[in-house]
């Protein structure tokens, strides 16, 4: 009788914690949610911010730092898949001349702009106390370079899709770097937000 009531006093045990822990990590959801939200709120893209970052929500939690990191390497991947698909693109016979010439272009610019996501995605590692003003600084200016990229490169092909008829891989595209240029923009309102919360 004795074992069967501490088999069941363990069971119990185990429910309470597990219940207890998923009420602490959905607590914790929760505020990341909250903090994410208020956050994006002051970027230009407030939706796209929420959208690409809350599934992170249980890493970001409620830490800048990790929050700033995140909207990096969220944008770093978008800016490598479209310019592995416009390299891709750029390669096929449907094209003309001109508009290969602009995927090319394009394609330069997209990858300046993943080499300076990924210094500021490692100068972001390597932030501390007793550097933070420089580091900040760095990443700030490498963040507005591959926006100033990604808008040169959006800027090219808004002239080629303006002047064809056949929009379909042109709008699609320009919807993927007009994306990235999105999420840069908003990256770098988190990074600004975080430059100005430290004092």
């Amino acid at each position: 009788m004795e074992t069967i009531s501490s088999n069941h006093l363990i069971t119990s045990l185990v429910i309470i914690l597990v219940s207890s822990f998923t009420t602490h990590s959905s607590q914790v959801i929760e505020g990341s949610t909250v903090f994410i939200r208020t956050s994006c709120s002051s970027t230009t893209y407030p939706r796209l911010c929420f959208s690409s970052l809350v599934k992170h929500a249980e890493l970001i939690q409620t830490n800048r730092v990790l929050l700033t990191g995140t909207a990096l390497n969220v944008t770093l991947v978008s800016a490598k898949s479209t310019s592995d698909m416009m390299s891709t693109l750029s390669k096929s016979h449907g094209l003309k001349p001109r508009e290969v010439a602009a995927m090319k272009d394009c394609v330069e610019e997209l990858s300046d702009s993943v080499d300076e996501l990924r210094r500021s995605i490692y100068e972001m590692g390597h932030l501390r106390n007793s550097n933070f003003e420089l580091t900040m600084s760095d990443v700030q200016t490498w963040v507005s370079a591959a926006l100033t990229d990604e808008s040169t490169c959006t800027d090219g092909f808004q002239d080629i899709a303006s002047t064809d008829d056949d929009g379909d891989i042109k709008s699609t595209v320009r919807g993927r770097i007009v994306q990235v240029a999105q999420l840069t923009s908003n990256a770098l309102a988190l990074i600004n937000q975080l430059a100005n919360s430290h004092g």
